[in-house]
């Protein structure tokens, strides 16, 4: 279960300027926020920042923006970068919902969604990160060759996202439901958090890329 109370947390992030505290004024002005021109790639839902602060270590030709809403898990984030600074990651707190709102059409380069919330509900549906009312925001976010990279342990929510590609108008290039047995894909894979201790306990971690 994430944390969501750590005492002091949001006074951390209102202070940090590794945050991005009006993201509103960012759309349109990323390459000026980060002072180049590099691709601009986003996690949704990051956690606390393992897999973000990897790839940002990985990838430093890449700007990255990890985008998540609990103050206490965000804070932990804030905390990697502390340990290991990243030039070129910075951080929102923010509801997914808003994402159309804080990057301009075809600003993104890639999106990555890993162990969303599966909202297990019907009537909660619309909420699920891989969703078609999802799609339609990271559609036009996303520039016109851009990937989607979505990885959950959660079988139902993930035949929940293959089943709204079409409808949404997307196509997956990349489909497993057994990540960790494939040679290829592990080569380059980053774990998270919830992946280590996911495949750890056996279970398997499905996983697709899409595009439109």
């Amino acid at each position: 279960m994430r944390l969501r109370n750590i005492q002091g947390a949001r006074d951390a992030i209102a202070d940090s300027p590794l945050v991005i505290h009006e993201p509103e004024k960012a759309k349109g002005n990323w390459r000026e926020i980060f002072g180049n021109g590099n691709p601009v790639r986003i996690e949704i839902g990051m956690g606390k920042g393992k897999f973000i602060h990897e790839l940002a270590g990985k990838n430093p030709d890449v700007n990255y923006v990890g985008i998540e809403k609990y103050s206490s898990v965000l804070l932990r984030a804030l905390q990697k970068m502390e340990a290991e600074p990243r030039e070129n990651l910075l951080f929102i707190r923010m509801e997914a919902e808003e994402i159309a709102e804080v990057f301009a059409d075809g600003e993104v380069d890639r999106i990555y969604l890993n162990f969303s919330d599966p909202w297990p509900k019907d009537r909660h549906a619309k909420r699920r990160l891989p969703s078609r009312e999802f799609l339609a925001r990271y559609d036009r976010i996303l520039k016109k060759d851009g990937v989607l990279e979505f990885k959950t342990d959660n079988r139902e929510l993930f035949d929940f996202a293959l089943e709204e590609l079409a409808p949404a108008g997307w196509e997956a290039v990349f489909v497993t439901r057994d990540l960790h047995h494939d040679e290829n894909k592990m080569e380059t894979n980053v774990m998270t958090e919830y992946e280590e201790k996911f495949s750890l306990k056996g279970n398997p971690i499905y996983k697709y890329e899409i595009k439109r």
